[in-house]
């Protein structure tokens, strides 16, 4: 096991040590999912003033709805109860101008296979987050889509800028 790996089971041990704070409802009780990108620099819940308990967060490079997104998505609102979704992108994405012909190139040259499915890029974060969104409210599976929002978070002041759909 690597030290990294070591140090955050270290940690998790000493979190429960202090007795984790669990809600027993697993429906979120705000109601909303948020899916946002998986940059490490985000902590959604916490910019959003929310706690452990109150909203789905759902990550995807880029905050790019895809299907897997969309399912995701899905499975709260029907299994769950979720009523509202936030589509939360970023300033300085990695997925900005991103070269996927590139990255899948090199992926191919260092694993000797080619992945079958798309791995995204934007030319704005703004088109990014107005895509996601008007995917969600177009979709004929979802059963709340007229109460989906998008919005860039500028990743230096914690500002959230709403995105026009």
């Amino acid at each position: 096991m690597s030290d990294l790996v070591t140090d955050l089971l270290a940690n998790n041990e000493l979190w429960m040590l202090r007795g984790p704070d669990v809600p027993a409802e697993k429906r979120p009780t705000r109601q909303v999912a948020v899916v946002t990108c998986m940059d490490a620099r985000i902590d959604a819940p916490a910019q959003l003033g929310l706690q452990v308990g109150q909203a789905h967060v759902v990550r995807n490079a880029g905050a790019i709805v895809t299907d897997d997104v969309e399912r995701s998505v899905l499975l709260s609102q029907y299994a769950l109860g979720t009523t509202s979704v936030l589509v939360v992108g970023h300033t300085d994405c990695g997925l900005l101008g991103h070269d996927e012909d590139a990255t899948l190139a090199r992926v191919e040259q260092q694993r000797g296979v080619r992945p079958d499915y798309p791995l995204g890029s934007m030319a704005t974060v703004e088109d990014g987050v107005a895509a996601g969104v008007q995917r969600l409210r177009a979709s004929a599976v979802l059963r709340h889509t007229d109460d989906v929002h998008g919005f860039v978070l500028d990743v230096e002041s914690g500002r959230l800028t709403p995105v026009a759909a």
